[in-house]
């Protein structure tokens, strides 16, 4: 019984990112940014390209029947839709568990404007990433998300009891939380991994629930 968590192909916020929605200063802020990243950001073609790598293996991964989820965004349903064309009716679903992380306010802010405009929060970003909250209605990556993630870790262990496999599209941020309770690692622990190296656009990190407790088996990353 597999579950796999698949970070989404590359989009135009990930290839562009300090010259397009990340100028200084922005192009556009508060609520709009966050609707424009949810609903619009979507693939590059080395994206397009690295979700068409997906579909070259992951049919036979999933195998015929499996459960497919995504966040509520436009990158990873995009992403799923390339990568697995012809699964059954109604899949994949989407899922706010798989969602990035809600910056808020924040949404597309470069460092030096988050810390004018919010120092009172720069050391929490600086020093304890996981417990920083982003402002305006934000969440945290060691609350929200990493709930966010709990919830979702039990919904795939339920459903492993009916299907072979779960698939899981999401962003680096519920990846890192899902890693944490996945593999037993604290949050701070993960992302020192992070700082080293995030994890790739479209990469796949398998795990097999045995024992009523998922494994890491291996991670796939794509060749381009």
């Amino acid at each position: 019984m597999a579950l796999l968590v698949i970070r989404h192909a590359e989009s135009v916020e990930n290839a562009d990112k300090y010259h397009g929605f990340y100028q200084d200063p922005r192009p556009c802020i508060g609520a709009v940014a966050h609707t424009i990243s949810r609903t619009i950001v979507g693939l590059t073609p080395h994206g397009f390209r690295q979700a068409q790598w997906l579909a070259g293996i992951l049919p036979k991964l999933a195998g015929p029947t499996p459960r497919v989820y995504t966040s509520t965004y436009r990158r990873t349903i995009d992403t799923a839709a390339i990568a697995l064309p012809d699964i059954p009716d109604g899949w994949p679903q989407q899922t706010t568990l798989l969602d990035e992380q809600h910056y808020g306010d924040a949404t597309y802010m470069t460092k030096r404007e988050l810390n004018d405009s919010y120092p009172e929060l720069a050391e929490d970003r600086r020093l304890r990433k996981h417990l920083w909250t982003a402002p305006g209605g934000g969440e945290s990556l060691a609350e929200g998300v990493l709930n966010r993630a709990t919830e979702f870790a039990a919904l795939a262990q339920a459903e492993l009891q009916e299907s072979s496999t779960i698939v899981a599209f999401t962003h680096q941020t519920a990846a890192v939380a899902l890693r944490s309770l996945l593999e037993a690692c604290t949050l701070p622990e993960i992302l020192a991994e992070e700082r080293k190296g995030k994890m790739p656009n479209a990469a796949i990190l398998h795990y097999e629930l045995r024992d009523g407790r998922f494994t890491q088996t291996r991670t796939t990353t794509p060749p381009i």
